[in-house]
C-alpha cells in the first residue's frame, strides 16, 4: 500500500481543513471519515478514478452536501455555522454540473455572483460593474454579455461560470472539473487564470481535475483518491510516481518531464485491473493516466 508523501498542514496553516468527515448519499457512505486541510495560498488538485469521491468531497468542503459525521473548518471556524451569506463572502464553488435558470444571459449570471456582496436595498455601484467586467474579460466572453445562456456552445456556457464565481472575489475557490466542455487551448487558459488568481492575488485554490498532466503542471499539491479515502498527497513530482498511480488507476503509462518547469507528464502506455496488485510485466518509469470523475 502507498503512503501519503506528504502530510496535511497543520490546522494554524490551513484556510479550509476537515476532520472525520463522513459523506454520503442515497443510504451509502462514499467518503468515511477523512481529514485533510488545505494550507492558505496553495493550488490543490484531487485526482482519483471514477467514482472514488472525488467530486463528493468537494460539495462536502462546499456545503453543497451534509456530512453525515465530522466537521469542516474555513479559517478554523466551523463552516456549519456560518450563514449561506458570510459563507459565500469567502468561498466561491463551481459544481460539476451546475444549472441557470432558462433565459438568463452570461451578463446576468455573471452578475449574481456579486450577490454575497449587496443588500437587498443596495443597487449595483461602479465596484460591481467592473468586478463583472474583470471577470467576462478574464474568460474572453465580454462580446458574449448578452447572449443567452442555452444559445452558448458547451466550452462558452462553461467559461461563463468560471466568470460568475471571478466576479464573486472569494479568497477561497472550489472547482469541480473545471476544464469540462473545454478544448485543449481554453483548458490551457482557465489553468493559467487559476494560476494568476493564486499567485497575483493569493486565492487559494482545491480542484477536481482528470488530466493528471494538467493538474502536476498547475497544482502544487496533488491529492490522490481511491474509494473514498486519501492515498497520498504532496508535490506532483512525489505523487505522480508508477506505484501509487498503477494501485489507484490500473493503468500503465511512460512518465517524462515536461521541458518547461521539469513537471510529471503521462504517456499512456495501456490498462489493467485496478484490483491487481501489480501490473504484469510493469517497469520503471511506469505511470498511470487519471479518468474523469462520474
Amino acid at each position: 500500500m502507498t503512503t501519503a508523501t506528504q502530510p496535511a498542514p497543520r490546522d494554524d496553516t490551513a484556510l479550509l481543513s476537515a476532520h472525520g468527515l463522513t459523506l454520503g448519499f442515497d443510504g451509502r457512505t462514499v467518503v468515511p471519515s477523512l481529514d485533510v486541510a488545505f494550507a492558505r495560498g496553495t493550488v490543490t488538485s484531487v485526482i482519483g478514478p471514477n467514482g472514488c469521491g472525488k467530486s463528493t468531497l468537494l460539495r462536502g468542503l462546499g456545503r453543497l452536501l451534509r456530512p453525515q459525521a465530522g466537521r469542516v473548518a474555513l479559517d478554523g471556524g466551523d463552516l456549519a455555522g456560518m450563514s449561506s451569506r458570510a459563507t459565500a463572502q469567502r468561498m466561491s464553488i463551481l459544481p460539476q454540473t451546475p444549472h441557470a435558470p432558462s433565459g438568463l444571459t452570461v451578463g446576468e449570471l455573471v452578475a449574481r455572483g456579486r450577490h454575497p456582496r449587496q443588500r437587498w436595498y443596495q443597487q449595483f455601484s461602479h465596484s460591481d460593474e467592473g468586478a463583472i467586467a474583470d471577470a467576462l474579460a478574464a474568460t474572453d466572453i465580454a462580446d458574449l454579455a448578452a447572449t443567452p445562456l442555452e444559445d452558448l456552445s458547451g466550452g462558452q456556457r462553461q467559461r461563463a461560470w468560471i466568470s460568475m464565481i471571478l466576479a464573486q472575489e472569494t479568497e477561497l475557490m472550489l472547482l469541480d472539473e473545471p476544464t469540462t466542455y473545454l478544448d485543449l487551448a481554453h483548458q490551457v487558459d482557465v489553468l493559467e487564470l487559476v494560476r494568476r488568481l493564486n499567485q497575483d492575488m493569493g486565492r487559494t485554490v482545491v480542484m477536481v481535475l482528470h488530466d493528471i498532466s494538467l493538474a502536476a503542471r498547475y497544482s502544487d499539491v496533488i491529492i490522490a483518491m481511491r474509494d473514498g479515502r486519501i492515498v497520498a498527497e504532496g508535490p506532483p513530482s512525489d505523487v505522480i510516481t508508477p506505484e501509487l498511480l498503477w494501485e489507484v488507476f490500473g493503468l500503465r503509462a511512460e512518465v517524462i518531464q515536461e521541458p518547461t518547469e521539469g513537471r510529471p507528464h503521462v504517456v499512456p502506455l495501456g490498462a489493467g485491473s485496478v484490483k491487481s496488485a501489480a501490473a504484469p510485466g510493469m517497469r520503471a518509469g511506469l505511470q498511470v493516466m487519471s479518468e474523469a470523475d462520474a
